[in-house]
């Protein structure tokens, strides 16, 4: 999933797998510019070159038009961007393989592929939807919400939750976070987050 929070317009990205690092290759994210994640048959330059054109004045629309359009694995990839102002791009490739799809809502998009079922993505939406509090909070909530409805058909390996906003000190992300192998990455992650959240407190 990547979403922004119209209030600070912060921007993340959430997301799990069955295959380790996922964290170092899909979530892409630019303070006050957009947020991308790349997944099927990954090709990281979909996040890179897309937020460069993003920065360059594309909208999420025309930046994905102009990626595919160079890219002949286009119909492998599965790509979703958001920008700082909420507007969207998704696209699903035909040969990813199912349970495949995305769905676009208000500062959010929520793809997958390789799914147990639509389901996932429909209750990551409805949780994002419902919930409150800060950003990674929120993309949290849904994706453990993903996980709980089933996740990856292959079963579950890492996951990463990265986010960016106004208060980036130069090219340093508010929070990066990342489990790359472990039974329960979800499970791990949110400890991981709430243990990062008791510490900053003390200091």
């Amino acid at each position: 999933m990547v979403a922004r929070c119209p209030k600070t317009l912060a921007l993340g990205v959430c997301v799990s797998t069955a295959v380790p690092a996922v964290g170092n290759r899909v979530p892409h994210v630019d303070a006050g510019v957009g947020a991308i994640a790349t997944q099927a048959k990954t090709n990281i330059f979909y996040g890179t070159n897309g937020l460069k054109l993003l920065k360059a004045g594309l909208s999420p629309q025309a930046a994905l038009e102009a990626m595919l359009k160079e890219d002949p694995d286009r119909e492998s990839r599965q790509v979703i961007i958001i920008d700082r102002e909420g507007r969207t791009a998704a696209f699903t490739g035909k040969e990813t393989i199912g349970w495949k799809g995305h769905l676009v809502g208000k500062d959010y998009v929520v793809a997958g592929n390789m799914l147990v079922s639509s389901q996932v993505i429909e209750a990551m939406a409805q949780t994002f939807e419902n919930s409150e509090g800060g950003l990674a909070e929120r993309l949290l909530k849904a994706l453990e919400t993903g996980q709980e409805t089933g996740g990856d058909k292959r079963g579950r390996m890492s996951a990463a939750l990265l986010i960016a906003g106004h208060q980036q000190i130069k090219t340093r992300p508010i929070l990066d976070l990342r489990v790359d192998e472990h039974h329960d990455p979800v499970k791990e992650l949110k400890r991981i987050f709430e243990k990062r959240a008791v510490v900053t407190k003390r200091k």
